[in-house]
């Protein structure tokens, strides 16, 4: 391993240890801690209680706000006899672009169809076809149909459905709502034994209580909210990630960040940005710039229809060089009869919004979709730091390397979900009464002002496209936000700390890897090198600076 110190890492921020808090004012104890109530929190809870442990999922608004239900798309698994895990394997891999792990790859394909049929036992109800059958379609990147949906593109919110209904449905999970993970205790001996956290209405605004636990899971999704456009929640603040670099557990492969080309931008909002479907392209809507000229045609033979990472690019383009935060997609001459037959939802979406397509420019921008890294686990969702675990897009298990293959991420919480539940009911503790020690590390909180600022220079640095130039000066952005502190500690302040730590690292890797690689795009190098097939691992240094180190593919 080789630690990089490329001159970008000397204006980054320096970043907390500990965020700073008030001690805990209350605690509680249980078996298992897990943070997050998607699909990935909920399915390691259920097989936790399978196990005969109590089990506390603590979610940082209700059970069900955060990505899972969002999700439109399916779940691809191999539940066609026609077709096979091996070839599963070979999409998985080709997406991946050189950085998967076979292995991880291999747990994700044998074992995803029996968890898959595990969820449906659960409840969970997927489209047949008139014979019962389940229905199967492809999505891009697949070579053959694997992937199962539910309401047509409602995936998400049915699988969320049924986890809840089950959790609810026993007592001895604890559910704790409206609380946001602080950081992670540990024992004497570094191992974790449980989390501080902030609970709203719990006393005052910073009172601040304790889940001592034998074990912790962090399920607690992306990092979407980094940049000023996503279609993540506004809960996706990349906690999970923030929590672990704190702690000391190893962090990688953050620059690889999938950006969808289209989402309906609305200035400000800090939740989650509607996506506008490629299907309204394909009735023949344009993209256009602010003079109302359609920048996609001659940049490639499909104009509008181009690949996404083509598209994406062509309207970060124009952003960049209009100085503007987003480009407009003309659909009015479709006709309303057209638009209101065919597309309800998304016409819903923009007239909620105060926008009607049918007489109106609709803006755009891509937007930050998933994060293929994150904290890296083995193949039982083990952190580096002992009796710390990570499941669903908190973590990089090392299925999607480079780039995430369509409706690979529920499955992969389905997966490894079931494995952590294993690992755990096989190496618990016995110990039934952890006992945190203190950490003597500096305590502060970034300033909430710091939040638009920061999300403005991560999407127009470090998004779609990406060179040294623009990164230097997002690094120099985050230096600077690092500075303007807040003495207030609360959920603002926590929540920006987060994204200042998250994103310093994602800057780093993003300006340290000199290639074009999967979904993370240098216009200075845009060729893909083998000597980079590897990745780049993020920690918090001595000094509490942000560090990247290089770890080669063997």
């Amino acid at each position: 391993m080789t630690l990089l110190a490329p001159e970008v890492l000397g204006s980054l921020p320096r970043v907390p240890r500990r965020l700073k808090a008030a001690e805990p004012s209350w605690t509680e104890t249980t078996d298992v801690c897990v943070i997050g109530s998607g699909i990935a929190g909920l399915t390691t809870a259920l097989h936790l209680r399978e196990a005969g442990l109590h089990v506390t999922v603590v979610t940082k608004v209700d059970i069900d706000d955060g990505s899972t239900r969002w999700a439109q798309g399916g779940i691809a698994a191999v539940l066609d006899p026609l077709d096979t895990p091996e070839a599963h394997a070979v999409d998985t891999e080709i997406a991946g672009v050189g950085l998967c792990d076979p292995e991880a790859v291999k747990v994700l394909v044998t074992e995803g169809p029996a968890q898959v049929r595990e969820l449906i036992r659960a409840g969970a109800e997927f489209d047949r076809n008139p014979d019962g059958s389940l229905q199967l379609t492809r999505e891009g990147g697949h070579r053959a149909n694997r992937i199962i949906h539910a309401g047509g593109d409602a995936t998400g919110a049915e699988v969320q459905r049924a986890l809840h209904a089950a959790v609810h449905r026993d007592p001895w999970i604890r559910l704790i709502e409206h609380a946001l993970v602080l950081d992670l205790l540990t024992d004497d001996n570094g191992r974790a034994c449980g989390i501080s956290l902030h609970v709203l209405g719990e006393g005052q605004e910073d009172g601040v209580g304790g889940i001592l636990a034998r074990a912790v899971v962090l399920a607690t999704g992306g990092l979407g909210q980094i940049f000023a456009t996503t279609t993540n929640p506004s809960v996706s603040t990349g906690d999970g990630v923030a929590v672990a670099l704190r702690a000391g557990a190893v962090v990688t492969d953050l620059e690889f960040v999938q950006f969808h080309p289209t989402s309906l931008y609305l200035a400000g909002v800090r939740d989650r940005q509607p996506l506008i479907s490629e299907a309204l392209r394909g009735e023949g809507a344009h993209l256009v710039d602010a003079d109302g000229t359609r920048f996609m045609v001659g940049a490639h033979e499909l104009a509008e229809l181009a690949p996404r990472d083509v598209v994406a690019k062509g309207i970060t383009r124009v952003m960049l060089a209009e100085g503007s935060d987003n480009v407009w997609l003309d659909a009015r001459h479709l006709g309303k009869t057209m638009l209101e037959e065919r597309f309800p939802t998304i016409l819903a979406a923009c007239r909620a919004a105060e926008i009607d397509p049918v007489g109106d420019l609709i803006p755009v921008a891509p937007a930050a979709h998933y994060a293929s890294g994150g904290v890296r686990t083995d193949l039982h969702g083990r952190t580096s730091v002992p009796g710390l675990y990570a499941c669903g897009e908190v973590a990089c298990t090392g299925v999607h390397g480079a780039n995430r293959l369509a409706s690979n991420s529920l499955l992969e919480g389905l997966v490894f979900a079931r494995r952590i539940a294993a690992d755990i009911a096989r190496d618990l503790p016995t110990q039934s009464d952890p006992k945190p020690v203190a950490r003597d590390c500096p305590q502060w909180v970034a300033s909430t002002a710091s939040r638009a600022e920061l999300q403005r220079a991560m999407t127009r640095g470090a998004g779609v496209l990406r060179h040294a130039d623009g990164l230097s000066q997002v690094a120099e952005t985050l230096g600077a936000l690092g500075k303007a502190r807040s003495g207030r500690p609360r959920t603002e302040t926590w929540e920006v700390t987060n994204l200042l730590t998250v994103a310093g690292a994602l800057v780093s890797a993003a300006h340290s890897r000199t290639e074009t690689r999967g979904c993370h795009w240098r216009e200075d190098h845009p060729d893909a090198v083998d000597a980079w097939r590897g990745h780049l691992l993020a920690s918090i240094g001595p000094d509490d600076q942000l560090t990247t180190a290089w770890e080669a593919i063997r």
